[in-house]
């Protein structure tokens, strides 16, 4: 404990020496949320990284989120704690396939979710997010062709709210959300028969048709704590626990274990810890640098997300 404390106060040195700002999503261990400046969702943080007026910003998540980061602010140096926090829908979607796929559909809308790499972004016409999916969609005119990307889950569940039947998915998926299966979330509810299911987007579709609720991160958190029931199965992350007893203590918050490590974290969020994040801030490395004219394209797509 005294060793924790330790770094927390050369964390919150480092942090006003160098002006910065620290991020961090839901899906981060609770003492790194528990510093930090902000925590929320991947559409959130973008917006409170272009909000910010200092000199550096410590992205406590993945990379593709700290890329956001710095296409949003150029100028201001972007650190991550772990420069191989990644993600598994980032790598199911290299830009060389989205660089195909438009010479040979010129006509196609390409709808990118924020989970990607800064060179697929920058191939893309528009971003969204899970909690604003179904709404960019909507926001394209209906005769225009569709390819959403990269997660099949998040896209299933966008085409079947809008209705869009002009709309080809790519077939990637995220190694928490996908492997949760229904079979498990069935045997919770059959322990808490009184408990609500709310599900992330990304999750397989047999488990969202058992859901009370359907939304983003932050969507889940704000639904959670404003219904007046008190025990919740949550299909989603379970950093996410840290944000949901703050907010409604006395509330009991079940999560179901995914395949492929009977738990339900996402290991890339849990390369960050406070120890990389004090050094980061120290030596202001590892830094996100990106390419001029790569963060001049991303940034259109990016403000059209933000615009909607």
């Amino acid at each position: 404990m005294v060793a924790t404390s330790t770094v927390v106060d050369e964390i919150l040195e480092w942090k006003t020496r160098r002006n910065a700002v620290i991020l961090a999503h839901h899906y981060q261990d609770a003492e790194i949320q528990d510093i930090a400046d902000s925590v929320g969702d991947s559409l959130e943080l973008a917006r409170i990284a272009q909000q910010f007026d200092g000199e550096a910003i410590a992205f406590c998540g993945v990379k593709f989120m700290a890329e956001t980061a710095k296409v949003l602010n150029p100028t201001r140096t972007v650190v991550l704690p772990d420069l191989h926090a990644g993600c598994s829908l980032v790598d199911s979607c290299p830009v060389e396939g989205v660089r195909a796929f438009r010479r040979k559909n010129p006509d196609y809308v390409v709808v990118s979710y924020i989970n990607t790499s800064v060179e697929v972004k920058a191939e893309s016409d528009i971003l969204c997010t899970s909690r604003n999916a179904v709404k960019v969609v909507n926001s394209i005119p209906a005769n225009k062709p569709i390819l959403f990307l990269p997660d099949i889950n998040l896209g299933n569940y966008v085409k079947a709210q809008t209705g869009r039947q002009n709309m080809k998915i790519w077939q990637g998926a995220c190694i928490v959300h996908a492997t949760f299966p229904a079979r498990r979330l069935a045997a919770t509810r059959a322990e808490h028969p009184q408990a609500l299911v709310a599900s992330h987007p990304e999750c397989p579709s047999d488990v969202l048709r058992m859901s009370d609720f359907i939304g983003s991160t932050s969507a889940i958190i704000d639904w959670c704590t404003s219904q007046a029931a008190d025990e919740f199965i949550i299909m989603t992350e379970s950093g996410v626990r840290y944000s949901l007893e703050k907010l409604s203590p006395g509330k009991k918050f079940y999560f179901v274990a995914n395949e492929n490590c009977n738990c339900s974290e996402c290991p890339y969020m849990r390369m960050n810890t406070l120890e990389k994040l004090r050094d980061c801030l120290a030596t202001l490395e590892p830094r996100i640098e990106l390419p001029a004219e790569i963060m001049r394209r991303a940034l259109l797509p990016i403000e059209r997300m933000l615009a909607v």
